[in-house]
């Protein structure tokens, strides 16, 4: 199929999302719909719209790319999905409850109330720098997989890519904010859902099985391990590992992080935004194990056909990544190639216009006190969120073509890893506002703590060979940085006065 067919289709995608923006944001475009949607979203449409926010275009390429690489993962990522599935529903049960108490519009603020003024600032800060990184981390990933099939063959730079990207995601968000992202992330969750689904009907059909012979197929395959026991000591893919670090992920990239929890904000109530969480839980556990199952079949076909995993342009090295879009535009073509685009548009579109609204509403409500100003006319405010939108536009722009022009995997990569690091010291602040009540934290030194605590675990992942008797770290590292911050500020802090403790959570 022609990169102009492709493209022809992905507009027209973005077309009706256009006019549902206009059609949710006609009645309203003030400050309280584009932050939390005037608290009146469905349930059942956040629970499942947020399927297409947590499921990027990363995992849409990566995940069944993965299954088959070189350091054998096969199907280790769903021990990390049920660490997950626990950490969504503490979520659900401490910080869901904390939050509507509150009546928050940022999270954040959950911080000033208890630890200071400096404190929240500098979680808000961590959320701005994390966030932005990773959405654009995530954009580019993805970005380079349409430049590479659709246009590069059009004589499209890439640069004009990402800035059309970011046209078409801000001209359907900048004015209905998160009320629109509600109805669109619900569209592009239907789309994304089905493109999965499809995409195990049309690799099946290919490989001439019915859906019941190729689920005996993939459980038979080399692929299919789920559980990692063995060699505790230095394995990353061990299941404790694996499990604990999914637990924590999740809280902190999903329970203190605005850009997800603003979409439970929009809830009416507390039990809506619970409801909201546990359904979501069930199907992101589903979703994931489909996605899983088409990489083991990708990767069936591809034995089968004499397929080859694409090579990086640059390195000349295998890149799992590729091995979806390329089966998918360049084997099957048609329909499953439409059905293809259309689901990796979705999931990264998804992603990046949640990120975009939450960074917006978060420096709005954290850096420029919009709930504290009650005597400023709404339009002018209005036009205030405007620009700040437009900021992070750009912001995210140049930040993608920064990993372009870097142009090297492992330098990418490492700069995300940055990212990652960065929710540690929020499940430190968090947990220190939450568990330490009683304590008041000297405030000004707050910044060093949450700078200091991913250093060190940048050494002590590095060294942990050396340190730990060949212990090697994987994702659990975030329950030791967001321990170190904590122990920081304890070690930094006193006991709160009768009157200071008063304040706390008033």
């Amino acid at each position: 199929m022609s990169p102009a067919v492709l493209l022809s289709f992905i507009i027209g995608y973005f077309l009706v999302l256009i006019v549902v923006s206009y059609l949710t944001s006609r009645k309203s475009t003030d400050n309280a719909t584009f932050f939390i949607a005037n608290r009146s979203s469905k349930w059942y449409l956040v629970a499942f719209g947020m399927i297409g926010t947590a499921l990027s275009g990363v995992t849409f390429i990566s995940v069944p790319g993965e299954v088959g690489n070189l350091a054998g993962s096969q199907f280790r990522y769903f021990q990390f999905v049920l660490g997950n599935a626990v950490g969504y529903f503490l979520v659900a049960g401490i910080l869901l409850p904390l939050y509507y108490k509150m009546h928050l519009i940022s999270i954040y603020e959950v911080i000033e109330r208890t630890l200071g003024k400096v404190s929240h600032k500098t979680a808000a800060a961590i959320f701005l720098i994390s966030r932005v990184i990773g959405s654009a981390f995530r954009l580019y990933l993805v970005a380079i997989v349409l430049q590479r099939f659709i246009f590069d063959e059009m004589g499209v730079p890439f640069w004009l890519t990402i800035v059309i990207c970011l046209l078409l995601i801000w001209g359907y968000t900048f004015r209905g904010g998160l009320k629109t992202i509600i109805i669109t992330d619900t569209l592009q969750t239907v789309f994304l859902v089905a493109s999965v689904i499809l995409s195990i009907y049309f690799i099946c059909s290919s490989l001439n099985m019915n859906i019941s012979e190729a689920f005996h197929t993939v459980k038979d395959s080399s692929y299919s391990k789920i559980f990692f026991t063995d060699n505790f000591v230095s394995n990353k893919f061990h299941f404790s590992k694996q499990f604990l670090g999914g637990i924590f992920v999740t809280i902190g990239m999903f329970g203190l992080d605005q850009d997800l929890m603003q979409k439970n904000l929009s809830c009416k109530n507390i039990k809506e935004a619970q409801k909201n969480m546990l359904s979501f839980t069930f199907v992101f556990v589903i979703i994931n194990l489909f996605f899983l199952s088409v990489g083991a079949l990708l990767y069936i076909y591809a034995n089968r056909e004499g397929i080859a995993i694409p090579l990086d342009a640059d390195t000349h090295l295998p890149r799992t990544d590729y091995l979806f879009p390329e089966i998918a535009l360049n084997h099957f073509k048609g329909v499953p190639a439409v059905v293809f685009m259309l689901g990796l548009t979705a999931a990264t579109f998804a992603t990046t216009d949640s990120g975009l609204t939450a960074l917006t509403t978060s420096f709005c409500v954290d850096f420029l006190n919009f709930d504290k100003r009650k005597t400023e006319l709404e339009k002018d405010m209005v036009r205030q969120r405007t620009y700040v939108h437009i900021a992070f536009s750009i912001i995210i722009l140049l930040v993608v073509l920064l990993f372009n022009a870097v142009n090297d995997a492992s330098v990418v990569t490492a700069i995300f890893k940055v990212a990652t690091f960065t929710y540690g010291p929020l499940i430190g602040l968090f947990a220190f506002s939450i568990f330490a009540r009683r304590r008041q934290v000297m405030d000004k030194l707050t910044p060093i703590i949450v700078i200091l605590a991913p250093i060190l675990c940048f050494f002590i992942d590095k060294y942990s060979t050396v340190l730990f008797g060949g212990y090697v770290f994987a994702e659990e590292l975030i329950i030791v940085n967001g321990l170190l911050t904590f122990i920081g500020l304890w070690i930094f802090s006193k006991k709160k006065t009768t009157e200071e403790l008063n304040l706390s959570y008033a």
